[in-house]
């Protein structure tokens, strides 16, 4: 298996750099691990004309089986450097067809890692998820281009941090460490099926108790009447169940 480490931070060695190599150590030995420092590189995008640091990039990220990406949160987003990275990688990480919709293409099946971090407080970042827009941002390319998620990873309080918290490089070295196994995944679907019953399924149990605790207080024979309770009561917890799911999506510490 080959690992590619992505680090799009202006620091080669800082928290940013430690949490990738932290992943990275955690690989096996028989596997090929590589990074790539974005900074190194002057990234432009194709305008027609030869390109050959584009062209670099992309041999290396078609030789990876899983792409580890790391990238500060900065202003509520992704740092530039990953930002234009991916911008100027667009026309090579999917095709478009003739009305301009983006599929998935030569990188389809493979798998990735996300890594942020950024100065908020654990608590700051739970309520607020300071970096959900760079996780997005991750997701909404990566899948374009057919890649399948296996994890993120989020550093909080990370100003004025300058050694990795022992803890956290324990937790991304076993990400290293899993990442063979993980990789083999071809498809998440059975799993975001079973997860989607379980929630409809507890929403409805705790709409039928909350429907009966209603008739006591409010005794409702009417069938239309009971019919728009249970909805909009159901309505209510659903929305409250895939919010929560969506927002708290990855660790938060």
């Amino acid at each position: 298996m080959k690992v590619l480490g992505i680090l799009g931070s202006h620091q080669r060695d800082g928290v940013n750099g430690q949490l990738l190599q932290a992943v990275l150590a955690g690989v096996g030995p028989e596997d090929d691990v590589s990074t790539i420092f974005l900074n190194d590189f002057q990234i432009l995008p194709d305008t027609g004309q030869p390109n050959p640091v584009l062209d670099q990039l992309e041999q290396q990220l078609l030789a990876a089986d899983v792409w580890v990406l790391v990238a500060p949160t900065y202003w509520g987003a992704m740092s530039g450097v990953m930002k234009n990275f991916l911008d100027c990688m667009r026309g090579r990480l999917v095709r478009f067809n003739h009305v301009g919709d983006a599929l998935p293409d030569r990188f389809k099946g493979k798998s990735y890692v996300t890594i942020s971090s950024c100065y908020a407080s654990g608590l700051e970042e739970f309520v607020t998820g300071m970096t959900d827009g760079t996780f997005r941002t991750f997701d909404k390319v990566l899948s374009a281009a057919g890649l399948l998620k296996i994890r993120e990873v989020v550093q909080t309080n990370s100003f004025g941090l300058k050694t990795l918290p022992m803890k956290k490089r324990t937790e991304c070295q076993q990400i290293g460490a899993s990442l063979q196994h993980k990789a083999k995944r071809t498809d998440d679907t059975v799993k975001r099926y079973g997860q989607l019953f379980g929630m409809v399924a507890c929403a409805t149990l705790i709409t039928m108790l909350l429907q009966r605790l209603v008739n006591i207080v409010l005794p409702v024979t009417q069938f239309w009447a009971n019919y728009v309770s249970f909805v909009l009561i159901f309505f209510i917890l659903l929305a409250s169940v895939l919010r929560f799911f969506t927002v708290v999506k990855h660790r938060r510490h």
